[in-house]
């Protein structure tokens, strides 16, 4: 799973609008997980591949610039390294390690071109 997408996260200004959305035209389904206006979303899909979602209130993960469409995170081996690399490369971390308890640890990085993504060190003893 090293290296490809893992997760992505659906950025809203009503939360319960659209989810509402994404029920009605896609048939997910939702449960809060986490801390209020976040849900994780299920579509559907059972296999263990299968990529997972969330929807959650907006927010910037670059200063000044509303994160809109979906937001992308890529299961890596080792966060740390992705970082150095991402920096080698010519890219920036925009947001620092973080861990998410029961889950791993998280940074979001900016290519050359101005995109952003996540990394992923999955870890069910991260706290």
């Amino acid at each position: 799973m090293i290296g490809q997408l893992s997760h992505f996260a659906i950025n809203a200004d009503d939360v319960g609008r659209a989810r509402t959305f994404y029920e009605e035209v896609f048939g997910w389904t939702f449960q809060a997980w986490g801390p209020p206006g976040f849900l994780q979303i299920n579509t559907g899909g059972d296999a263990p591949s299968a990529v997972r979602g969330a929807l959650q209130q907006r927010r910037e993960l670059k200063p000044g610039t509303p994160t809109t469409g979906f937001e992308c995170t890529i299961a890596v081996d080792d966060v740390d390294r992705i970082a150095a690399d991402v920096t080698k490369s010519g890219g920036r971390v925009i947001m620092q390690k973080t861990a998410i308890m029961g889950v791993g640890h998280l940074i979001f990085v900016e290519d050359t071109e101005g995109n952003v993504v996540g990394a992923m060190q999955y870890d069910q003893a991260a706290t």
